[in-house]
């Protein structure tokens, strides 16, 4: 597997810290100060995750030079789907006109790192190409009156395209979960376990909502180097040896503190959460796309993906460019 082209799909309008902190009668400068994140991208309301998805992929598709028809797979990391059913995969391929399997992923923040490294094998056994999306719209996830949820996410899209390669560019790759954490973070209505009724809509069980923040912090932090430093072991290779380390962009606390824990510094990190803030499983590859379109990345460089989110799900990935 190699990755030929990254590309992103960024809503033009954002809600800005001042908006939020007026509304909320937050002192200036609150969000900032504990996220880092100065705006966050958020879709018009006509938009839906599909719309964003298939934008992030056709330039994905453009700039990778391969056919549309040689695309064999569509895996795409969403916690928003268009509808719980059907899947927004095969919606978002028959508006890219592909003629390939497509399925939705939901993996949390992990979400891009696991589509990556399942499509990864899929594209080497196969032979074919795949074109890997990460994309949500949680700004209609968030309770707008929670200081904790509506200072963080965001919404937006990534996309990668991944073409066949021996020897492989996926040099390790950790895959973790731990259910005891499960309910940390999440939205508690509209499943089978709690449905969504006039009851859980006026108690607001429809929305996100975030349980004992300052464990969850630290446990975010723990999962982010474990699954590094499992994701390095496996490719044999230490910190020292990455080029660029792209993180999930949770908040600018999480990626300092993760990143000095791995000991790898901040002039080695793909850090854009204060433009485009927390979006999930599109945070990655949005990174990924900037660093691409600023000209970070050259030819032989390793970097490091390493999220950890809701579920509690974790994963890394060390890539070579």
């Amino acid at each position: 597997m190699k990755v030929v082209s990254a590309a992103s799909a960024i809503p033009p309008h954002s809600a800005s810290n001042s908006e939020v902190e007026i509304r909320l009668s937050l002192e200036p400068g609150w969000i900032e100060r504990r996220t880092g994140i100065h705006r966050r991208p958020t879709a018009s309301p006509d938009q839906a995750t599909s719309d964003l998805a298939v934008l992030a992929g056709a330039d994905a598709i453009r700039n990778s030079g391969i056919h549309r028809h040689d695309i064999g797979l569509l895996l795409l990391a969403t916690s928003t789907p268009d509808h719980l059913l059907p899947p927004t995969a095969p919606l978002v391929a028959h508006h890219l006109n592909l003629h390939a399997g497509a399925i939705d992923l939901a993996g949390a923040c992990s979400g891009f790192i696991y589509a990556l490294v399942l499509a990864s094998h899929w594209t080497d056994a196969n032979n074919r190409a795949a074109l890997v999306i990460g994309a949500n719209i949680l700004t209609r996830r968030v309770n707008q009156n929670d200081p904790a949820t509506v200072a963080l996410f965001s919404d937006g899209a990534g996309a990668i395209v991944i073409v066949p390669s021996q020897p492989t560019s996926l040099l390790g790759s950790f895959l973790g979960s731990d259910g005891s954490a499960y309910d940390a973070i999440g939205i508690v209505a509209g499943g089978t376990r709690e449905p969504l009724t006039l009851e859980t809509l006026h108690a607001g069980k429809n929305l996100m909502t975030m349980r004992r923040g300052a464990a969850l912090f630290k446990q975010a932090v723990h999962s982010m180097v474990e699954a590094g430093e499992a994701a390095l072991k496996q490719a044999g290779m230490t910190a020292s040896g990455i080029t660029w380390w792209i993180p999930h962009q949770a908040n600018n606390r999480i990626i300092e503190d993760a990143g000095e824990k791995l000991g790898i510094p901040s002039e080695r990190t793909v850090n854009v959460v204060s433009q485009y803030g927390n979006s999930s499983a599109a945070t990655i590859p949005i990174a990924l796309a900037d660093a691409v379109q600023r000209d970070q990345l050259k030819a032989g460089d390793h970097i490091l993906f390493t999220a950890a989110g809701a579920g509690l799900i974790t994963a890394g990935a060390v890539l070579q460019w």
